[in-house]
């Protein structure tokens, strides 16, 4: 979509649904970083990815290891490898041009969501949030994990405070976890089941700053927006909170390291605290505060503008549409389909969520023609007019464009190799060639020949198993008699066997060829 033509007007943001994507039963989408490929993690274990400007598929990836539903994929950041998560507890990481698996690891719990770190062309590491235990670092080479702190231990006698839930059937209280690494992927940021935000150096396993979420309720997702400037969380007090990240974007631990020789005359808790109020800061907070629903996958838009999040009712497929200033601009209404997962386009005003039953579905702005858009000097009439053309409108060169001079200068040459860098890909390296779109590669069809092969063979077994009359060694029953033979009789049926086979019925065009034939014969002999 071309940006400099969209009416300002209007809104840029999606309003209905322009097409839907089917294959399989699909769980969980991702795009990549230009927005050009939609990967999306089925239920039977294969990852498809999405040609997003044809909406054809371009690459199947299979794993003959995996037959369990996807629960999360996730790209490198410049889309040469893409990390799948499952529910039999695997992480796997595959090549997207040779659609060539690299690695698999097993975790001992099963992976909601594991992210690859984003700081890095081809990266080697991860940062998983299983079902039933803390976000752990994992390396993909060596299948090392390295499990993160969540909760602050009380310096007063040196214990983890307890979770709020309890399960009844007497396993330890824990509650799944969310996380995510910052923009360069130096720090992690944690949100636990106490309603806190952890900032953690992945490093060397340490709690740097504490953020407390106001009413402590259990922070069910937290992601950062592409520039790396907020951070959205999404808890059980059913409102989504909006921070703005205090720290530099790159060199952030250098930045944590400064903030902590400032707070030396505080300990434990209350210097975490204080630190991390110089981290983050609350921006806004996003409720419904007539039906108290709780929300689904919110994140924000490419360019952070904007935030959304779909409604967690079953039955229902709404997506809520905020304004950064947290106005509620929009409500998009699909079927009567639960939502299970969404994703805002990176460059263009799209929305893609994916429903229970398994189909993607592509919002799109509803645009209106605005021929002027294209041509300022356009004029739209609203009925026709009588028009006098000028006496030199159709001369090639016209008289009235002879008198002025070009302002051109014809001489200066024209740069067509230079791309200019976009705003929303500011940290891109253009050196590093980045994969935008796969190659097509088409599947053969299957020969006819083989097809008439394949039934004649199963005529030949149908006939050996029901005994019929070509066997020669056919009993009565249908039963195969053994008697001894000479190796002329052998020679004698190897021969007969030969002759059947070479016995073919003619097909149609021979039988219309050799009538030919013979009424040519007929009318030389008249």
């Amino acid at each position: 979509m071309n940006a400099p033509i969209i009416d300002p007007l209007q809104g840029d943001f999606p309003e209905v649904i322009e097409e839907y994507l089917e294959h399989g039963v699909m769980k969980c989408i991702s795009f990549n970083r230009r927005g050009t490929l939609l990967a999306a993690g089925c239920s039977d274990g294969n990852c498809v990815i999405w040609d997003f400007e044809t909406r054809g598929i371009a690459k199947e990836l299979r794993d003959k290891d995996c037959i369990a539903a996807i629960t999360s994929v996730s790209w490198s950041k410049y889309g040469h490898r893409i990390l799948v998560s499952s529910a039999d507890k695997s992480l796997t990481l595959w090549d997207v041009v040779s659609g060539e698996r690299i690695s698999r690891t097993t975790l001992q719990q099963t992976p909601l969501q594991a992210r690859l770190h984003p700081g890095s062309s081809t990266p080697s590491l991860c940062l998983a949030c299983p079902l039933s235990s803390a976000p752990m670092i994992v390396d993909l080479n060596t299948g090392s994990t390295t499990v993160l702190p969540v909760l602050i231990p009380d310096t007063s006698n040196g214990l983890v405070p307890q979770s709020r839930n309890k399960f009844s059937d007497g396993a330890p209280p824990y509650t799944p976890t969310a996380a995510c690494f910052n923009k360069y992927g130096d720090l992690v940021y944690v949100g636990n089941s106490k309603g806190e935000i952890l900032i953690i150096d992945y490093g060397t396993i340490q709690v740097r700053a504490m953020v407390p979420v106001t009413g402590g309720a259990v922070v069910k997702n937290i992601v950062f927006s592409r520039s790396g400037e907020y951070l959205l969380t999404n808890s059980n007090d059913r409102t989504i909170r909006i921070y703005e990240n205090l720290l530099p974007l790159k060199d952030g631990l250098r930045a944590l390291d400064d903030l902590d020789k400032t707070a030396n005359e505080l300990d434990g808790v209350e210097k975490l605290k204080a630190i991390g109020s110089k981290c983050l800061t609350l921006f806004r907070e996003f409720q419904d505060s007539i039906t108290k629903m709780h929300w689904k996958a919110p994140c924000f838009s490419g360019d952070g503008e904007w935030v959304i999040g779909g409604s967690a009712s079953k039955g229902e497929h709404k997506i809520y549409i905020w304004d950064r200033a947290g106005h509620l601009v929009k409500i998009l209404e699909g079927p009567k389909e639960a939502l299970i997962d969404l994703a805002w386009h990176p460059v263009h005003p799209i929305v893609v969520s994916v429903s229970l039953t398994g189909l993607v579905y592509i919002w799109a702005k509803d645009y209106t023609e605005n021929w002027s858009a294209f041509a300022p000097d356009f004029k739209e009439l609203e009925e026709n007019e009588e028009y006098v053309e000028r006496e030199d409108e159709f001369d090639l060169v016209p008289e009235t464009e002879k008198v002025k001079e070009s302002d051109v200068n014809e001489d200066d040459e024209v740069d067509i190799v230079t791309v200019e860098k976009d705003s929303a890909f500011s940290d891109s390296d253009m050196s590093q060639e980045e994969l935008c779109f796969l190659p097509a590669i088409p599947s053969p069809d299957i020969p006819e020949q083989q097809d008439k092969c394949i039934e004649s063979s199963s005529k030949l077994v149908d006939s050996n198993h029901s005994g019929s009359p070509l066997s020669d060694d056919a009993g009565p029953n249908g039963r195969t008699t053994n008697h001894a033979s000479s190796p002329l009789e052998d020679n004698s049926a190897a021969e007969d066997a030969v002759a059947r086979k070479r016995k073919r019925k003619p097909s149609e065009k021979g039988l219309e060829l050799q009538a030919e034939k013979e009424t040519l014969k007929d009318d030389t002999f008249v």
